[in-house]
């Protein structure tokens, strides 16, 4: 079974920086792509960034040029520099996992809390 450990959320001032880490474990095969997701209050689960095991990455527009998603595959762990926060970035966090094997699994972390106030 999967495992995900997410670990970097805090509370921080407007303009400030955090970076998220996730590692994964107990996975026998390759894990193909990992993202961070994240919810806000009353609002559903969007993507904010993910990256293949080859490197490409993709992002929501409202992170773009501030948040960075790098990965190390030899320790199966992802990160999120983010930078530039804003009060709109508050939200619980989530890491996925994706694995492809015959079929197409996907693991989900306990997510982590961003809280952006002054």
């Amino acid at each position: 079974q999967v495992q995900l450990a997410e670990s970097g959320g805090g509370l921080v001032q407007p303009g400030g920086s955090l970076r998220l880490s996730c590692e994964a474990s107990g996975s026998k095969f390759s894990i193909y792509g990992m993202g961070w997701y994240r919810q806000a209050p009353g609002k559903q689960r969007e993507l904010v960034a993910g990256i293949t095991r080859g490197g490409i990455t993709n992002y929501a527009d409202s992170v773009k040029g501030r948040f960075t998603i790098s990965r190390d595959n030899a320790e199966n762990t992802v990160y999120l520099q983010m930078n530039s926060l804003k009060p709109e970035d508050t939200a619980v966090y989530y890491c996925k996992a994706t694995i492809v094997t015959m079929t197409v699994s996907e693991y989900w972390g306990q997510g982590t809390q961003v809280t952006v106030s002054s």
